[in-house]
């Protein structure tokens, strides 16, 4: 869809195809910046300092394939081009804060019955759609079934809720049941709910919201939004943002060096590494939140064997790949998917590389003459490629020939996450209860490892009905040692998320997950 004033497509803009894909776990749990901060860079501006200034356009070049574009907040939440624009046209319940606890955003407090399997949420009296319509809490009910109902699209992200039990108790309070006692039901709703008027079904037109901005135009590469004045929340100080849909991470860095965008998410460590000389540009760091793990599926062989995953986590020179890949903006990780959590088991001993270990493990495995495997990956996220590759010669000192597979970015999330048997994965800040939901339990829509381990199960059901914050690390803590031990993953190193933007913006939000989407108290400098 044409644009009121067309923003010029640099060249490795125009080679994206229109088109349409997902995020992966970590787009759907999440997601995902612990802050605008200067790199070690020399010659990086820093943000601007002083009192927000009203008025201007932001243009956002963000992790997005056309050809996977989708207009429908409750499904897969597609790219991160679309979760953005969803997060700024729609209101959600609760929403992260700094410190890691949910904070109120259209729910203005909640609580549980003593059980806690009954939640009590109260909302705003004063949000309204950008038709003039109230916000009801049947406009709420609606949405959350709407959810559950599309639990194949969505990976299940309100799983733990029993939405036919659930009630809207008058125009302000919700009801929402959980199929057990779950202490955390306000996280477990952090960002996705994503709230539509009853009733609504076609979302091939602009669909009435309650968030901060309103849909001018939307089309599957690039869509424009304009300030919401009726809006509940704080004024946003922008007029418009523009969001571009850009699949190719160093596409996304030419349009801020070049001056087409002012955002980029999600560049390369080589692109900030030459930030410097491209006219003071910023450098948002989003520490250890960049996962590439590579992933064995444990129900297909060779992997159904445990001495062969072992084999293939002591081949790992994880210094190699996070100094090969990460550029210094990293560090080595110790095979758990989300070594930032709280509930991260600490004292764990770091696995190291053992050589002539994993050789006598494949032997005993029958491997003695060696395995010939295939390592699907993708340009999706900078580095993804580089790292299989790496890993593919490393592999080759145990006497496994892995063939690296590029795959494209805009099929890969639907085509091969948790489908091959042996791939390249990505994770942007996702914690680990909500990757436990969505990937590693039994009953998990996207089980990506095919991890079925009924121990770990009750561990997690009981962890999440403790109310207790402390209480409840340690019981996931404990669970998540068997997966260190026995799982599917690689987890070789953590990287820090990084994006560019320009010298004159300012107020881009600072914490990991969900949190980066929320830009609509972002400011531009005169």
């Amino acid at each position: 869809m044409r644009l009121d004033t067309p923003l010029r497509t640099p060249d490795s803009l125009r080679a994206i195809r229109p088109g349409r894909a997902f995020l992966t776990v970590a787009a759907v749990g999440a997601l995902l910046l612990t802050g605008c901060s200067s790199s070690d860079n020399p010659g990086d501006a820093a943000a601007p300092t002083g009192k927000p200034v009203d008025g201007g356009t932001l243009r956002y070049a963000v992790t997005g394939s056309p050809a996977t574009a989708s207009d429908d907040p409750h499904g897969g939440l597609g790219n991160e081009s679309d979760l953005l624009r969803f997060a700024l046209a729609y209101d959600v319940l609760t929403v992260p804060g700094k410190d890691g606890e949910s904070k109120p955003r259209l729910a203005v407090s909640w609580k549980p019955n003593k059980a806690m399997n009954r939640w009590t949420f109260m909302l705003r009296d004063d949000a309204r759609f950008t038709d003039g319509r109230p916000v009801r809490a049947a406009d709420v009910l609606y949405s959350l079934r709407r959810i559950a109902d599309k639990s194949a699209e969505n990976y299940g992200r309100l799983a733990d809720f029993d939405m036919k039990a659930s009630s809207a108790d008058g125009d302000h309070t919700v009801v929402l049941a959980t199929r057990a006692p779950m202490a955390q039901a306000a996280k477990a709703l952090e960002s996705v709910s994503f709230i539509v008027p009853e009733g609504t079904k076609d979302f091939s037109k602009t669909v009435p919201g309650s968030g901060p901005f309103k849909v001018r135009t939307s089309g599957a590469q690039t869509a424009v939004l304009v300030r919401n004045d009726r809006w509940w929340g704080s004024r946003p100080h922008l007029d418009r943002i523009e969001i571009q849909a850009v699949a190719d991470p160093q596409a996304r860095a030419n349009a801020v060096t070049s001056g087409q965008a002012d955002v980029a998410g999600s560049v390369s460590p080589a692109a900030v590494k030459s930030a410097g000389n491209s006219g003071g540009l910023q450098v948002v760091r989003r520490k250890g939140v960049t996962e590439y793990p590579f992933i064995m599926r444990m129900d297909t062989k060779p992997f159904d064997d445990p001495r062969v995953r072992e084999a293939f986590r002591l081949a790992t020179d994880r210094k190699a790949l996070v100094d090969t890949v990460f550029l210094g903006y990293g560090q080595i990780a110790n095979d758990l998917p989300t070594p930032y959590d709280p509930s991260y088991p600490a004292d764990l001993p770091q696995r190291g590389r053992d050589v002539a270990e994993a050789k006598e493990l494949l032997r005993q495995a029958g491997h003695a003459d060696g395995l010939n495997i295939t390592l699907h990956t993708t340009t999706a996220y900078p580095g993804m490629d580089t790292a299989a590759t790496l890993y593919a010669r490393q592999l080759s000192e145990i006497g496994v020939k892995a063939k690296v597979k590029v795959e494209p970015a805009d099929t890969y999330w639907t085509a091969v996450y948790a489908k091959k048997a042996f791939y390249t994965g990505y994770y942007g800040g996702i914690s680990f209860p909500d990757l436990a939901r969505v990937g590693l339990l039994s009953t998990s829509p996207t089980n990506e490892t095919a991890w079925k381990n009924k121990q770990f199960d009750a561990g997690f059901t009981r962890a999440m009905g403790t109310l207790d914050a402390d209480r409840r690390n340690t019981l996931l803590a404990e669970i998540q040692r068997d997966l260190w031990k026995d799982g599917g993953y690689v987890v070789w190193g953590t990287g820090d998320g990084l994006d560019l933007a320009a010298r004159g913006v300012a107020g881009l939000p600072d914490g990991p997950g969900f949190q980066r989407m929320f830009i609509d108290q972002v400011w531009m400098a005169k």
